[in-house]
């Protein structure tokens, strides 16, 4: 044991001589140790020339300057130290007085629920003035028996009184005029009050709200007395007409059958043009003619994919989050007059992205195909126009986009460009005095009907489709470049309607080629474009005559000067 004893000693005493001696040797290193570091300094210093005695200072104020350094270090940790001890005392008192603020609130709101109820007894109770306890609950404000039956109180009971209405002190009399105003007083607040409590069921309750409102707002709502009479070319002219003497807009003729004409050829329609030209006042303006006001969306630089456009199921909420844009798309299918949605510089984003899907969708044949996926199952109080939570986009409804060619934004791809029909707004239309006009009232089913039957009427002549066949044939054989089945079905449709509103088979010929087929060579090699533009306008005016398609000429002519 005394062996132990010796050993446990003489290791501790080792391990104790060391940490002095540690602690000596720091000690005499920052704090002893200066008065031998002097004197070594002055030993030297009086030897030295003057670049040995500034090398020797300059030493010398290094090593003061470790010491000082370490020392600032360890005061400024220390004063970190302490404000973060305090900062958190301070923030459990504040958090000690948050929670006592927080419990008067309640306190309050209990008092004040209270005297809401006290206010309801006291005028007799919900059941006998269903108004007066919804107003009080909802606005705080309590009405007087006057202000529910429309009479004022203390009035003189007249010859035929029938009844009379007593709460507290107050007394009213009624005549028989009286009772029935009271009657239709009270039969409108209890409706009112009646859609207030839907309204609010439907917030609380649905993961549609918006959809949902929009059923309540169609749920009573009588269709217009609709102009199934009119023809496409008194449409144009009476949306002019209406454009200029009720909106102060000015439009050329040949503008408007495009937009009509374009209606007829696709669901998505692209205005492009510079500033100030009326491209997003046009589909407004048309809207209103309708009398069924355009929603009009601003595409922002962060639309990314669909659910910038249609929302999307909230997993935490178990609400959807609903857009303007998709409460447009379910309100057309509960109208029958046509409807627009109007997608604001929709080329600040790439459009083929946002708008893929809807893209994808409209290129289905069959209506029934148009659908689109918004939640796996259905629910029981989804909206009724809802079908296992799929959405039909109705084909009473146009997207109609708006575009500027700026630094700003991207370019329109051609994959957009095939599905959509250009319309390019570059000058404004000069003013013009008309005849006030009023809206009309059409269905979309009927502007269906005169598209077909436009077509039946006004068939594309056959020469002029040889002559278009043979400049497709010339653009495959010269620039290996098509115009496609889609450009040929949207220029059957567009050519008819066109004529119908009072425009020429070559002039709408004319439009498609230039903006649907030459087009694409803004897209192609600027070398082989520039030398091959030349013998393509010749074989043009060759073909069609001189002057037969001054549009596209015109373009190619542009395209030509650009390169």
């Amino acid at each position: 044991m005394s062996e132990f004893l010796g050993f446990a000693w003489e290791l501790l005493a080792k391990v104790v001589y060391n940490v002095v001696a540690v602690v000596s040797s720091i000690l005499n290193l920052l704090v002893f140790g200066w008065v031998e570091y002097f004197n070594i300094f002055m030993t030297y210093f009086t030897t030295f020339d003057l670049v040995g005695k500034i090398g020797a200072v300059i030493l010398f104020a290094m090593l003061i300057a470790v010491p000082v350094l370490i020392v600032a270090i360890l005061v400024h940790r220390y004063r970190i130290n302490r404000r973060l001890h305090r900062d958190d005392t301070s923030n459990k008192a504040l958090y000690r007085e948050i929670g006592r603020l927080n419990k008067q609130v309640l306190d309050l709101m209990d008092e004040k629920n209270k005297l809401l109820a006290l206010k309801v007894n006291a005028m007799g109770g919900t059941k006998q003035i269903p108004y007066v306890g919804a107003s009080a609950l909802a606005d705080d404000h309590l009405p007087t028996v006057g202000n529910v039956v429309g009479a004022a109180a203390g009035a003189p009971a007249g010859e035929g009184a029938t009844a009379a209405v007593v709460s507290g002190n107050a007394s009213l009399a009624l005549d028989g005029a009286g009772v029935k105003d009271a009657a239709a007083a009270m039969a409108k607040a209890t409706v009112e009050a009646k859609t207030l409590a839907e309204e609010k069921e439907i917030a609380q309750a649905n993961r549609f709200p918006k959809l949902s409102l929009v059923d309540l707002k169609y749920r009573d709502w009588e269709s217009p007395a609709y102009d199934d009479a009119i023809s496409l070319e008194d449409f144009v002219d009476s949306f002019r007409a209406f454009a200029c003497s009720q909106m102060k807009l000015y439009y050329t003729p040949e503008i408007i059958r495009r937009f009509v004409a374009g209606m007829a050829a696709s669901k998505l329609l692209i205005l492009e043009g510079i500033s100030g030209t009326g491209k997003t006042s046009l589909p407004y303006s048309f809207s209103r003619y309708l009398d069924n006001p355009a929603t009009i969306v601003s595409v922002q630089p962060s639309f990314r994919d669909r659910t910038e456009v249609l929302g999307y199921f909230n997993e935490f909420s178990k609400r959807f989050n609903e857009t303007e844009f998709l409460r447009a798309v379910y309100e057309a299918g509960l109208r029958q007059d046509p409807s627009m949605i109007v997608l604001d510089e929709m080329n600040l984003a790439r459009v083929e992205y946002y708008f893929a899907e809807i893209l994808s969708v409209l290129e289905m044949p069959s209506h029934d195909e148009w659908v689109l996926d918004l939640v796996p199952t259905q629910w029981a109080a989804d909206p009724k126009g809802l079908h296992d939570g799929k959405l039909t986009i109705p084909d009473s409804l146009w997207f109609i986009g708006t575009a500027n060619n700026d630094d700003s934004t991207f370019t329109i791809t051609d994959k957009v460009y095939d599905r959509a029909i250009p319309i390019e707004l570059n000058e404004r239309a000069d003013a013009f005095e008309c005849e006030p006009h009023e809206r009309v009232h059409v269905t979309a089913d009927h502007l269906q009907y005169l598209f077909q039957k436009a077509k039946v009427e006004y068939v594309i002549d056959e020469e002029l489709l040889q002559k278009m066949h043979k400049l497709d044939q010339y653009l495959q054989t010269r620039f290996k470049l098509a115009f496609g089945n889609r450009i040929i079905k949207q220029m059957y449709d567009f050519i008819p309607v066109y004529v119908a509103c009072g425009g020429t088979e070559l002039g709408g010929m004319d439009y498609i080629i230039a903006r649907k087929v030459l087009k694409k060579f803004e897209s192609m090699n600027v070398s082989f474009v520039r030398d091959e533009m030349k013998g393509l306008i010749e074989y043009i005016e060759k073909t069609f005559g001189e002057g037969g398609l001054p549009d596209s000429v015109m373009y190619l002519q542009r395209i030509q000067n650009f390169y």
